[in-house]
Parts: structure tokens; C-alpha cells; sequence
């Protein structure tokens, strides 16, 4: 019987930029600034702070250089972006992520209402962001991350096979991984479990992680079930905000707060203070002043006698210092 400890898991906030665009208030960058510094300090290592789009078509981004400055001054912070074509992947080679993700859509439908392009012209684009990133920027990490991957609001439903296709086409363009996202929440955990298997079975250390909405409630069960698969990456927006407009219908992202819980109550170690955590979304509900913000933890709080998987407990963490 094996006595190994299970790897730690990685919590990506999307918040900043997916929670952030999805809404129609705009943050302003002093607050965007002190929101990601409490995530960071929170103990999340991982945080996509901006999308790098025309301000004319997402004035919440328009701030995005200034954003990612900020974040790459804290120390040990993996910085993100989304970027959808390649001129917004040059702007945010430019200004100094360490990963960006490029949104490509299972269904062709998906990908003309999202990004405006056929999947031809995608993958065209995809195949130029990692010349691009080749020549000039080989430290920065690439994801694909195939939206609409268990079900499509515009197509109807997608099967395995459709998924794992537009998969191998970007592992074959040179992509460092590719993600599944839940884009229209329409994933249900005996399907997760079974396209994740597969995609680690086909790409192997290219199969990435998992970005799952809870449209349906099926958010926290489909992360079980990503889990019992070997997944060890997960997206998740404090408060629950985001979603696609262009995926009519889907609602926010998973829970940051509730998924620590989850993932820290099975015994994972996330590396994340569920207290500082729950500062963090004050800042957020400061800044955005009648915006509803979801989740059950904090509401309900830690139960009694909560211990964290690394054996800290509330207390000790609360009077840790800061890293």
C-alpha cells in the first residue's frame, strides 16, 4: 500500500480576468491591484490578472499592462493572461506573463460567436503565437484552453471525439498544455472523469487542467471527479463570478473559497489560507458595490475543528506571517 503524499494542488484564479470581464461595473486598477495582492497573499500561487482585448470591446481590461506590472512585482506569483489572437499574445509577451491562455473552441459555432474566427483561422492563430513565443519569448508557458469541451449552448452536445481532435491538433501546434473548460456548464462527473482519463491517456504530460462552471450545480462534483482522474490543476473565480456571453445561459465559474474547502476537507494540500482568502473577498465586495458575490463557505464559515491538509489549523493560520 502506497504511503506517498498526494502532490499539491494547484488553485488558478481566473477572478481578475474571466470574473472581472463577465460583469458590467469596471473595477477600478487601484482595486484591481489590491484585490490580486490578497489573493497573492492568500497563498494562491497562480492568478490570471487581465485578457489582453481592444478596450473598446472590454473597457474592464483596458488596465491591463498596469495590472500585470503590479502582480509581477509579488514575489513567487505565476502571472496569467487570456489572449485570443495574436496581437493581444504579443502585447502580453511584452508585458511580462509568465503563461497565457488562448481560448479555442470545440465547436466552430463557439469559436465564430467568441473569438469571430472559423476553427481554421484559429488554429492558424494558435500556430503563430507559438512561432511567435519560440523565437522571442521561450520562457513563457502556452495553454489551450478548449472552451465548450462538454457541451455546447449554440451546437447541442459534443462528443469525446470531437473534444480529443481539436486537443491533439494543439498539442501537435506546440501548445506546453491543454485545458478542458465547462464553458455552458453543461459537464456532468461521470463524463469528466472519462474525457479527462482519455486526454491524459492521449497527450501525457500536455493534458492540463480543468475550468468548470456551475451553471447546473454539478461544479464541486465534476472537481471529484476530475480528481479521481489525476487532474491537479483547477480554475475557480472568488465569489463565483464570470461566465461566457457567448455561451447563452452558462453562469459563473466554481467557487474559489468553497473549492479550498473542498479540496483541503479530502485532505489536498492547496498551499491557500481559506481566512485570508475571505479578506480578499471583501476587498472584492468593496469594489464592486451591489455585485452578487456566491459561495456557501462564507457563509457558513469553517466548522469546528476544521484542520488544514498540511495540519495547520484556523488559528495558527491566522496569526502566520505573511510570505
Amino acid at each position: 500500500m502506497s504511503t506517498a503524499t498526494p502532490p499539491r494542488l494547484l488553485v488558478s484564479e481566473v477572478g481578475p480576468r474571466d470574473g472581472l470581464q463577465s460583469i458590467s461595473l469596471t473595477m477600478p486598477t487601484a482595486e484591481k491591484k489590491a484585490w490580486i495582492s490578497a489573493l497573492a497573499a492568500a497563498g494562491l500561487q497562480e492568478i490570471e490578472v487581465c485578457s489582453f482585448v481592444p478596450p473598446r470591446l472590454l473597457p474592464q481590461m483596458a488596465d491591463a499592462a498596469e495590472v500585470v506590472a503590479h502582480a509581477l512585482s509579488i514575489a513567487g506569483l505565476r502571472v496569467a493572461a487570456l489572449v485570443p489572437n495574436l496581437r493581444g499574445a504579443a502585447s502580453a509577451f511584452e508585458a511580462g506573463v509568465h503563461k497565457i491562455t488562448l481560448p479555442v473552441s470545440v465547436t466552430e459555432a463557439h469559436s465564430l460567436a467568441n473569438v469571430r474566427k472559423t476553427h481554421a483561422q484559429m488554429i492558424e492563430e494558435v500556430r503563430q503565437v507559438v512561432a511567435l513565443r519560440n523565437e522571442r519569448y521561450r520562457h513563457v508557458e502556452i495553454e489551450a484552453g478548449l472552451s465548450v469541451a462538454f457541451g455546447c449552448t449554440i451546437s447541442g452536445s459534443v462528443s469525446d471525439d470531437e473534444t480529443l481532435r481539436m486537443a491533439a491538433t494543439m498539442a501537435e501546434l506546440g501548445v506546453d498544455e491543454v485545458g478542458l473548460s465547462d464553458t455552458s456548464g453543461c459537464a456532468q462527473p461521470t463524463q469528466v472523469g472519462r474525457l479527462f482519463r482519455r486526454l491524459q491517456a492521449e497527450l501525457g504530460a500536455q493534458a492540463g487542467g480543468a475550468h468548470f462552471h456551475n451553471t447546473r450545480g454539478q461544479g464541486l462534483a465534476n472537481v471529484v471527479a476530475a480528481l479521481d482522474a489525476g487532474v491537479t490543476t483547477f480554475d475557480a473565480s472568488q465569489g463565483g463570478l464570470g461566465g461566457c456571453p457567448y455561451a447563452p445561459g452558462a453562469t459563473g465559474n466554481i467557487v474559489t473559497e468553497d473549492l479550498v474547502y473542498l479540496l483541503e476537507a479530502m485532505g489536498h494540500d492547496t498551499g491557500v489560507d481559506l481566512e485570508r482568502l475571505l479578506d480578499a473577498r471583501r476587498i472584492l465586495a468593496e469594489a464592486l458595490p451591489g455585485e452578487p458575490l456566491y459561495g456557501h463557505l462564507p457563509d457558513a464559515g469553517l466548522p469546528r475543528g476544521f484542520v488544514y491538509a498540511d495540519g495547520r489549523t484556523p488559528r495558527e493560520t491566522a496569526g502566520a506571517a505573511c510570505t
